[in-house]
């Protein structure tokens, strides 16, 4: 069931209901604005991943600034994408089971669709449902470039993969995914880069094996907000999928620059608003936002621009906060605004983002998205 939105557009920022999941429009505009900069001066290609957002509204922006189309990782959330106009999806994961790869051969009778593989019986499922429905999905071979996730292994077995598919009717071999997810959070700016530089070998012998076999790959994907600039470095990798970038959280905020100082080439886009439900103990404040609020599998959410104030734990709905000898006081019913420590599990614990124009303490909301592709992990 969809709860009413926690707020009315034209309403103070102060007057959101909390806990509620609020993006500053300004910071998020700026945000997509420098990607889709990046993108231009590369000429790399940007598919977002929605994973992250699971917003068609917000899809729907990034392709405005040029994004070629959204990546996500489940067939729902595709749907979900396609329904909201959007008419070029990559499910940049593997898709198992009938039901479900059904659904994604369906779906490419409405758009453009893309899906993974690493395994033969992938590729035979997929074709299989492609004839069915008449409808073609365009495959790319997933390969272990360091992730130790899915993904086949780089070289002859990724071209046996390659050749099942290019021999497939109703399916297209398109290239190659590329993506190390584990690199994203290294927090050493070299070792970041050193571990894209190890994946871009395995990458380039794959695609010199390819290439001798006569398969040509129109995308090599991959990259994340961590390391999208080390991809693009490469001069391999040719289409690029950050999710995070838009919106941002804590954990990527400990990622290391490489003066080896902390910091964001994004903003902060993504709060959540809470407010203090309780301040009876000096130094101690508790607010509405706790384990039901804010994932904290990356860390408990940091206080924002609140000098010496930190949210030490959490239980389900309560955040409590220690107040350091230089932080302002908190009285009942003050407002918090935390930044998630892992933005995509926090997002998909809402039905609504509140949209803040002109900043958290003084804007007013501005619009009212629906998270709609929250809970669609089918």
């Amino acid at each position: 069931m969809t709860t009413p939105p926690p707020a009315r557009v034209g309403d103070p920022a102060g007057a959101i209901d909390t806990p509620a999941l609020v993006i500053d429009l300004d910071a998020f505009e700026r945000n997509l604005d420098r990607m889709a900069a990046f993108a231009k001066e590369t000429g790399v290609r940007i598919r977002p991943h929605a994973k992250t957002h699971k917003s068609p509204m917000i899809a729907r922006l990034q392709m405005e600034r040029g994004a070629v189309g959204q990546c996500c990782q489940k067939v729902g959330e595709a749907e979900v994408l396609v329904d909201g106009g959007i008419d070029d999806v990559l499910v940049s994961n593997q898709v198992v089971g009938e039901a479900k790869v059904a659904r994604l051969a369906a779906l490419a009778r409405r758009a453009r669709i893309g899906v993974c593989a690493d395994d033969p019986l992938q590729v035979d499922a997929y074709a299989a449902a492609a004839r069915t429905y008449g409808t073609t999905l365009h495959v790319l071979v997933e390969i272990d470039v360091g992730a130790a996730r899915c993904g086949v292994a780089p070289g002859t077995p990724a071209v046996e993969l390659a050749q099942r598919i290019a021999a497939a009717d109703g399916l297209v071999f398109d290239g190659i995914q590329a993506y190390h997810g584990a690199a994203q959070h290294i927090r050493g700016y070299r070792e970041r880069h050193a571990a894209i530089a190890k994946a871009s070998d395995l990458v380039e012998a794959t695609v010199d094996a390819l290439a001798a076999a006569g398969l040509e790959c129109r995308t090599i994907g991959g990259a994340g907000s961590g390391t999208f600039r080390f991809e693009t470095g490469t001069g391999l990798w040719n289409e690029l999928q950050p999710g995070s970038y838009c919106l941002m959280d804590a954990d990527y905020g400990r990622n290391l620059k490489d003066d080896g100082s902390e910091g964001l080439e994004f903003e902060h886009a993504l709060f959540i608003a809470s407010t203090v439900m309780s301040a009876v103990v000096p130094g101690r404040a508790v607010v509405d936002a706790g384990l039901k609020a804010s994932s904290v599998d990356s860390g408990l959410p940091e206080v924002w621009q609140r000098a010496d104030t930190t949210f030490v734990s959490a239980s389900d709905e309560h955040g409590k906060l220690s107040l350091g000898a230089g932080a302002p006081p908190a009285g009942l019913g003050d407002r918090v605004w935390l930044v998630p420590g892992h933005v995509d599990p926090t997002v998909n614990l809402y039905d609504w983002y509140v949209g803040v124009r002109g900043g958290l303490e003084s804007g007013y909301v501005e619009c009212l998205w629906p998270v709609a592709a929250r809970g669609a992990l089918t």
